[in-house]
C-alpha cells in the first residue's frame, strides 16, 4: 500500500475511534437511548407514572376512546403521582380526533377575588415566600372542570366508569415505587409543616419507603362524590366547602364563590407549520405554542442541522432562537382575556426573519442586547404530562400541574389532595425571577380572576392530515424548549421516538444569560460554544418529554428515560 494509502486508512481508523468513544460516552450517560421505542398496532399511552399509564390502555381496550382514557389517567395520576397529578391544580388539553376536528381545552388556575398585585410583597416592596408556600400560594383549581368539560365534548365511556380506577386505587391503596418515595422524601422539609401533608404524605413522619402500601380514604371519598355528582360536588358541594372552610382558617384566599364561578374555556390551538408540517399547539395564556412556532420559524430558514445533533454549529442556532423568543415571553404574555397579546407580530414572517438575521453563526448574542419585540398596541417544577392515540386515530396531548412538587404543600384537611402553588407563576414583583429564575413582566402582573401564563406546551404534529407527533411534558420554562428539541430531534434528525425523548437537551431562557446543557454533549463540544461566547453551566435533565410518533403503520412511544415513565399500548 502506498504512504498516502496507509495515511488514508490510519484517517478514517482514527475517525472511526472517535465516533465510537463518542457513541460510548453517550450510551453511558443515557443508556435509555439504546432502548426501542414500545410499538403498538392499534392504540398507545405514554405517561409520567406506571399504574396510570395502565388504567389508561384499559381504557382503551375496552372500547374507550382517548378522550376518555386522558379522563381515567388523569384522575387515576391524582392518586398515585402525588408530586404533580392532582385534583387541586391545572393545566391544558389539546385533542384532534380523527375526522380532523380540534379543540384546546384550557383549565389552567386562576387568581381568587381577594389577589392583588403587591400580595407577595413585604413592607420593604421584597418577595416573600408566599407565593410558593403555604395557603396563599394557591389559584382556584380547574383540573376537575377541565376533565369534565373534555368528557362532555368528546368521550363516550360513562364518566363515573372512567373514575373507578382513580376510586379503588385510593381506596384500596397501591404499592409505592421508589421514584415516588424518593420524591416525598426531597419535599419533606417543607410538607411536614403542614399536619394533613405530613400524615398522609410523609406517613405521620415515619416516611414511605419503596414497597410500602399507600391508601387515601380521604381521597377515595372525594373520587366517589367527584365520580358520582361530578364538578359540582368539587366547586359548589362537600368538597368546595372543605377548601373553602380551611382556606379561611389558614389564612388562605380562595372562597367558596372563587370556587363557584370557575370555568374552564374551550380555546382554538394555535397552529402554525414547519418543513411542510402541520403544528397544532398552545394558544395563551399558555406561552408554549407561540414560543415552539416562532424558534420552528427562526430554525427553518436557516441550515441548522447541517452539522448534525450535537454539534456546536447546531446547539448554537437552538439556543439563538430560545435566547430570542423568551426575551419576548418575559415581556409580552399574558392572559389574553386581561391583556392584548400581539399574536400576530410574534409570529409575522418579517419579524421571525428579522429575529433570524440578527443571529451571528459565529458569537452569541449577548441577552442584554436582545430585547422584546414591539408591536402595535391594537394585535389582537411540577408538571406532569401524558400522550394518547387511540384506535381510531384521534390524539390526545395533556400537561397539568401542581406548579413546584406537591405544589403548595398544604393538603386539604379531610379531602386528602394537595393545592398548587401556581400563583408563583403571575409576576409577583415585575421584573424579578419566579422559582424556575425567569423574570416576567407587567402584562402577567397579578389580578382578580387573571389565569398566570404557562410554558406548558401539550403539541400534536400532524403529517399528511394524520397525526405524526404527539408530544409534551413537565419541566417549567424548559418544556417548550424541550418540546422544540424533541420534534426536531424526529424531523431533522431522524430519531426514533425513544431516541428523541433519551437524547440531551439543552435550554436558554434569555435570562440568566448561559445555555443549560444536561451530561451527554461532548466536552469539546461545550468548549467550542464557549470559545464563540456562550456561558454554559452543565445540569442533570432539561425537562422530561412523553412522545408518540405515528410511522410505518405503527405506533411508537417514547417514555422519558429522567422519570419513572411507561409507554404501553396493544
Amino acid at each position: 500500500m502506498s504512504k498516502a494509502g496507509i495515511a488514508l486508512l490510519k484517517s478514517r481508523i482514527m475517525r472511526r475511534s472517535v465516533a465510537l468513544s463518542s457513541l460510548a460516552l453517550f450510551g453511558l450517560i443515557f443508556p435509555a437511548a439504546a432502548k426501542q421505542p414500545v410499538h403498538a398496532r392499534h392504540a398507545i399511552v405514554v405517561a409520567e407514572e406506571p399504574i396510570a399509564t395502565d388504567v389508561g390502555v384499559a381504557v382503551l381496550k375496552t372500547g374507550g376512546n382517548a378522550i376518555d382514557a386522558a379522563v381515567a389517567l388523569g384522575f387515576a395520576l391524582a392518586v398515585t403521582y402525588p408530586y404533580a397529578g392532582n385534583l387541586g391544580g391545572g393545566g391544558f388539553l389539546l385533542v384532534r380526533m380523527a375526522d380532523g376536528k380540534s379543540s384546546f381545552i384550557d383549565f389552567r388556575e386562576a387568581a381568587p377575588a381577594a389577589a392583588s398585585r403587591n400580595m407577595y410583597l413585604d413592607a420593604s416592596g421584597n418577595l416573600t415566600q408566599d407565593s410558593v408556600l403555604g395557603w396563599r400560594a394557591a389559584g382556584v383549581p380547574g383540573t376537575v372542570r377541565g376533565l369534565e368539560m373534555a368528557h362532555r365534548k368528546f368521550g363516550h365511556t360513562p364518566w363515573d366508569q372512567l373514575l373507578d380506577p382513580a376510586v379503588k386505587l385510593a381506596h384500596d391503596g397501591f404499592t409505592v415505587s421508589y421514584a415516588v418515595s424518593q420524591q416525598m422524601e426531597q419535599a419533606k422539609s417543607t410538607l411536614e409543616q403542614f399536619p394533613e401533608s405530613k400524615r398522609i404524605f410523609l406517613n405521620g413522619g415515619a416516611g414511605w419507603q419503596m414497597g410500602g402500601h399507600f391508601s387515601q380514604p380521604d381521597l377515595a371519598r372525594v373520587l366517589e362524590r367527584i365520580a358520582k355528582e361530578g364538578p359540582r360536588d368539587f366547586y359548589e358541594g362537600e368538597t368546595a366547602k372543605l377548601i373553602a372552610d380551611a382556606m379561611s382558617a389558614n389564612g388562605g384566599l380562595i372562597t367558596l364563590d372563587d370556587l363557584k364561578n370557575y370555568k374552564a374555556v374551550e380555546r382554538k390551538p394555535i397552529v402554525g407549520k414547519y418543513k411542510g408540517l402541520e403544528i397544532m399547539s398552545s394558544p395563551p395564556p399558555s406561552s408554549g405554542g407561540i414560543g415552539l412556532l416562532q424558534m420552528l420559524g427562526i430554525l427553518e430558514g436557516t441550515d441548522y442541522a447541517k452539522s448534525g445533533f450535537g454539534a456546536a454549529a447546531t446547539i448554537h442556532y437552538e439556543a439563538e432562537a430560545m435566547r430570542r423568543w423568551y426575551a419576548d415571553r418575559s415581556e409580552l404574555m399574558g392572559d389574553p382575556d386581561f391583556v392584548k397579546i400581539p399574536m400576530r407580530g410574534l409570529l409575522d414572517p418579517a419579524y421571525i426573519a428579522k429575529q433570524r438575521a440578527s443571529i451571528d453563526p459565529n458569537h452569541a448574542t449577548s441577552s442584554s442586547d436582545i430585547h422584546a419585540g414591539k408591536f402595535a398596541p391594537n394585535e389582537s417544577s411540577e408538571t406532569t404530562h401524558f400522550s394518547i392515540v387511540d384506535a381510531d386515530g384521534n390524539a390526545v396531548s395533556m400537561t397539568y400541574t401542581l406548579n413546584g412538587g406537591f405544589g403548595n404543600k398544604v393538603t386539604v384537611p379531610g379531602a386528602g389532595f394537595l393545592l398548587n402553588n401556581e400563583m408563583d407563576d403571575f409576576a409577583a414583583k415585575p421584573g424579578s425571577e419566579n422559582m424556575f429564575h425567569f423574570i416576567q413582566g407587567e402584562a402577567n402582573a397579578i389580578q382578580p380572576g387573571k389565569r398566570p401564563v404557562s410554558s406548558m406546551t401539550p403539541t400534536i404534529v400532524v403529517r399528511e392530515g394524520k397525526p405524526y407527533i404527539v408530544v409534551g411534558g413537565p419541566g417549567g420554562t424548559r418544556i417548550t424548549s424541550a418540546v422544540m428539541q424533541v420534534i426536531l430531534n424526529v424531523v431533522d434528525f431522524g430519531m426514533n421516538a425513544q431516541d428523541a425523548v433519551d437524547a440531551p437537551r439543552l435550554h436558554h431562557q434569555w435570562m440568566p444569560d448561559e445555555i443549560s446543557m444536561e451530561r451527554g454533549f461532548s466536552p469539546d463540544t461545550i468548549k467550542i460554544l464557549q470559545g464563540m461566547g456562550h456561558q454554559v453551566r452543565v445540569s442533570n435533565a432539561v425537562a422530561r418529554v412523553e412522545a408518540i410518533v405515528l410511522d410505518g403503520g405503527w405506533l411508537m412511544g417514547g417514555a422519558d428515560g429522567r422519570g419513572d415513565t411507561k409507554a404501553a399500548g396493544y
